[in-house]
């Protein structure tokens, strides 16, 4: 607080000896207040700025792996609001089940929260392509830290499981696909970056 009163007078006073040979100051100062910091015997201005990730411009050798990358940035950026949604969703819906003492309410919660999700996002996700379900599936394992197969398997049993990823594997699709950031899914990783700076 102390800095904060030596800042203050310090602008404050230079403002005064910036207009003491004007006749005509402006009616009105608005002094400038900021944190500040001592180090020995002086007095800096101390201003937090928000943190910058620069990357270099990504080259690429043919028009084609430009096209790949533009469709790849638009599916990454119409999956990941759900991948966010459903690990929301996931932190609710394991606060609540813990209330729940016994596993036939728990299920039929379940059931209840399954289908109330159906009726919500349904018809939404039904208009993803299969590749926007891939980048999903992956993101919703960076999302929540467990893949999507673990997740029905822990909210809706083993059969659940077992028919949701027959069903995933008629697509061309695993819902045991892990997120590999540093591997195979390191452009998902570099578009959700730019995703998250508004950058597109």
């Amino acid at each position: 607080m102390k800095n904060l009163v030596y800042i203050f007078l310090f602008v404050l006073s230079s403002l005064s000896f910036s207009y003491a040979g004007n006749t005509n100051p402006p009616e009105t100062l608005i002094p400038l207040r900021v944190p500040a910091i001592i180090v020995g015997i002086d007095t800096f201005a101390y201003l937090s700025l928000p943190i910058v990730t620069i990357e270099a411009q990504m080259p690429f050798a043919t028009k084609k792996k430009y096209a790949q990358w533009t469709r790849l940035k638009y599916n990454v950026k119409k999956a990941y609001p759900y991948a966010i949604l459903a690990s929301a969703r996931l932190n609710e819906y394991e606060k609540i089940l813990a209330t729940i003492p016994s596993e036939e309410g728990k299920k039929a919660y379940m059931k209840v929260a399954e289908k109330q999700l159906q009726k919500e996002f349904g018809p939404e996700l039904k208009n993803l392509s299969i590749n926007q379900g891939r980048i999903l599936i992956k993101l919703i394992d960076r999302e929540t830290g467990n893949t999507s197969y673990d997740l029905v398997k822990q909210l809706r049993g083993n059969f659940s499981a077992f028919m949701w990823q027959g069903l995933a594997s008629l697509f061309g699709s695993s819902l045991k696909t892990e997120y590999d950031p540093e591997g195979e899914d390191k452009l998902i990783e570099i578009a959700i970056k730019q995703i998250e700076a508004g950058e597109f």
